[in-house]
């Protein structure tokens, strides 16, 4: 019996999973928007972000070469996180994702308002869109 051929891969899979993992897009986020930041100044940033949490995503994003770890012996000692060059390549993916997501929105407001508009005003609204269809 031939073997059945693997299904096909979606190449950006790996990354989405990375990306979707819990918090892990808030923490890319506000490293790309402030730069490196120490452990407490990122845990603050994101509220309800657990410290055990937030110590796993920059582990498994160190480990992927997406964030990187800046030690410097001091006392205490001083530790901060930044996205390495290809964690920076990620910049324009969240530029993408913010502009979809801004235009989701305004759409969503847009249906929203329209359906709490008094009726008089949906229908001028209706009207006004009939008279622009050619």
């Amino acid at each position: 019996m031939p073997r059945q051929a693997p299904p096909p891969v979606c190449p950006v899979d790996a990354l989405l999973r990375l990306l979707m993992g819990s918090w892990t897009s808030y923490i890319l986020w506000h490293l790309r928007r402030d730069g490196p930041m120490r452990f407490g100044a990122l845990l603050r940033a994101v509220p309800g972000l657990s410290a055990k949490v937030l110590t796993q995503r920059l582990r498994l994003l160190e480990e992927r070469g997406i964030v990187f770890r800046d030690h410097v012996p001091s006392i205490p000692p001083a530790v901060s996180y930044g996205l390495t060059e290809q964690g920076q390549e990620l910049g324009g993916v969240f530029d993408a994702l913010e502009a979809v997501s801004s235009r989701w929105l305004a759409r969503a407001r847009g249906a929203n308002e329209q359906a709490q508009a008094p009726p008089t005003a949906r229908r001028k609204q209706a009207t006004a869109r009939a008279a622009r269809t050619p």
